[in-house]
């Protein structure tokens, strides 16, 4: 048989084992497309279809009223107030929580504080329920142990309401957000120093490179998708914030550290 007789064969049987490694892979890919599907496109398309109606989540008869419900939102000066409490909350939370997170990893990569590492995590692994309640006691104005700690230093003048003032109670619960998840970013960060080649720095080293040159030109590159990852991990989880500030705050006092998710909470089950 010649060579122009078997080319189309040898297309033909290219075609078929494409076609069968193309059903196979769908094969694999289709459970985690269907609950993807069921638990996530499912419902944003539904929550779009229900916010153009006068549905109140009960009543089984609903009428389409367009775009009327986005309308009132845009008109209630909470949902500004709650939409501005949770941009600031990201913001702070993602600049503190990573300039603390690689400057600890940056700690312990030192011999004398990798056994460090691990406590850095336990708060990561403790519930919302724990920690908002452990810190709601920690914040209490009258026995609590920061403000007991600031009078047993002489430092009466600083001690604070930390959740009951309005200035005040977001910031703390930056703080409160910023200590559980820091850990998380630090091994992420040291995942990325520790992939940074030792030869690397030890050349900059002898070449007179200082500390600082060394970091801005050779650490801070190397450890750029270190930095991203926990950018865009940290602004998401700041942005759907709920459990922290449900229990600590419940969006008060009055309205001070309501974000976007305690108000469509309200909005549901308070207000119907």
């Amino acid at each position: 048989m010649t060579t122009t007789e078997l080319q189309p064969k040898r297309k033909s049987t290219l075609r078929s084992r494409g076609a069968q490694t193309l059903f196979t892979d769908a094969l694999f890919v289709l459970p985690a497309l269907l609950i993807f599907t069921i638990f996530f496109v499912y419902p944003v398309l539904s929550s779009f279809y229900f916010s153009l109606t006068d549905w109140n989540g009960l009543s089984p008869q609903l009428d389409f009223v367009g775009l009327d419900n986005f309308v009132k939102m845009a008109g209630d000066r909470h949902f500004w107030s709650a939409l501005r409490n949770t941009f600031k909350y990201a913001f702070l939370v993602t600049i503190i929580q990573n300039a603390l997170g690689l400057a600890l990893a940056m700690a312990v990569t030192d011999r004398m504080f990798r056994h460090f590492r691990v406590l850095f995590l336990i708060p990561a692994l403790l519930s919302s329920m724990a920690i908002g309640t452990i810190w709601s006691y920690l914040y209490e104005p009258n026995f609590g142990a920061i403000n007991q700690m600031l009078a047993a230093v002489g430092l009466t003048s600083l001690q604070q309401n930390w959740l009951g003032d309005p200035k005040l109670a977001l910031y703390s619960l930056i703080a409160t957000n910023t200590w559980r998840w820091v850990g998380m970013s630090m091994i992420i960060y040291l995942a990325g120093l520790q992939a940074i080649p030792v030869t690397i720095q030890e050349a900059a080293s002898i070449d007179g490179v200082s500390p600082w040159q060394r970091f801005r030109h050779i650490t801070f590159p190397l450890i750029a998708p270190a930095f991203t990852i926990n950018i865009v991990l940290s602004m998401i989880g700041s942005l759907k914030v709920f459990d922290i500030i449900y229990i600590m705050t419940q969006g008060g006092p009055g309205r001070a550290t309501e974000s976007i998710t305690t108000y469509i909470f309200k909005r549901a089950f308070n207000f119907n």
